[in-house]
């Protein structure tokens, strides 16, 4: 049996070769084009039954396309799993030579499932939209920043110019990368369809939209509605033991920072505008949830609501979503 382990740094990525139980010596690529085709050639020569690699930042996108389109079976891994697995191994020393060993062995024991890569129309709207997110915040920054100076006396006014002209640039930057974004959706049909069903949930506006769409758009469609609500960190995590330890369950926040901070003020809105979120929003609150928990019950409602409109090619539909039993008996 040969597996691959792969552990993908900024400039270079190690490359460990598992045969029978037994590591080989590592070796070392560059993070380019050049040394993403030089690890595939060696690849295809040793023929793997897997090759594993966290999905670490956006450094390990374009080696997962480029061997997979060399016909190498890759997986790509959650680090929260093999983060777990390095603790069961005990391994208390942490390099990237021990962490592609471990990816290997990993890839042995674990036998994960085969990546698929996003189409590159997609892969591009979801850089799209988080760097949109990412330019959101920096303005937001700003602004409070400018806030902070125009409180003070005796502020030289040089500050507070270069503060707002940083506000006007940033401005241009998002309405211009929107542009961008918007070009993309209407140039897909299966995009478009998609966006347009969307708008049809009360709270969902142009810029929800795009930013719900840009993470959704790479999932695999057989994801069902529970695994799209763990990607997005919005799944329930208990902690019962026994009849001593009953805590109150909490939201794992495990997952897709982008796509649960995309939700939340939809929601907020649909409060307000949709009388079947209002409905189901209340329900929780008498039954004794806090707003917050009643808030982040709906967000993940409405996500599964979402999902179904993007699997099905249907529009959004709050009766169908919340119902009367729904309301009543399910958080």
């Amino acid at each position: 049996m040969c597996v691959v382990g792969i552990d993908i740094a900024a400039k270079s990525f190690d490359l460990v070769v598992r045969r029978n139980g037994t590591n080989a010596k590592v070796r070392r690529f560059e993070q380019t084009p050049a040394g993403h085709a030089q690890a595939a050639a060696h690849l295809k020569k040793l023929a793997p039954e897997r090759v594993v690699m966290e999905a670490t930042g956006v450094y390990f996108v374009d080696l997962a396309v480029a061997l997979h389109a060399a016909s190498l079976p890759v997986s790509v891994i959650n680090p929260r799993s093999f983060k777990h697995f390095a603790q069961i191994k005990l391994k208390g020393s942490k390099t990237d030579a021990i962490d592609a060993a471990l990816l290997a062995e990993y890839a042995q024991r674990m036998a994960p499932a085969l990546w698929v890569p996003p189409a590159p129309d997609r892969l591009a709207l979801r850089d799209l939209g988080r760097q949109i997110n990412r330019l959101i915040h920096a303005r937001t920054q700003a602004k409070n920043r400018l806030h902070a100076l125009q409180a003070r006396r005796d502020v030289s006014a040089l500050l507070i110019d270069d503060e707002r002209e940083g506000i006007e640039q940033l401005d241009a930057r998002i309405e211009r990368l929107k542009g961008a974004a918007q070009q993309r959706i209407e140039q897909c049909a299966q995009l478009s369809v998609m966006a347009q069903h969307l708008r049809c949930a009360k709270g969902l506006g142009a810029a929800s939209t795009l930013a719900i769409l840009a993470e959704l758009c790479v999932l695999p469609t057989q994801m069902n509605s529970a695994q799209v609500s763990c990607f997005a960190g919005l799944d329930v995590r208990l902690n019962q033991s026994g009849s001593s330890v009953h805590r109150p369950g909490r939201l794992s926040k495990a997952g897709n920072a982008y796509l649960r901070a995309a939700l939340f003020m939809p929601a907020m809105v649909a409060v307000q505008s949709d009388p079947n979120a209002k409905a189901f929003y209340e329900a929780l609150l008498a039954r004794g949830k806090k707003r917050i928990q009643a808030l982040c019950a709906l967000m993940r409602k409405m996500l599964t609501g979402i999902w179904a409109c993007i699997r099905n090619g249907t529009p959004f539909d709050s009766s169908r979503l919340f119902s009367c039993a729904q309301t009543l008996l399910k958080a």
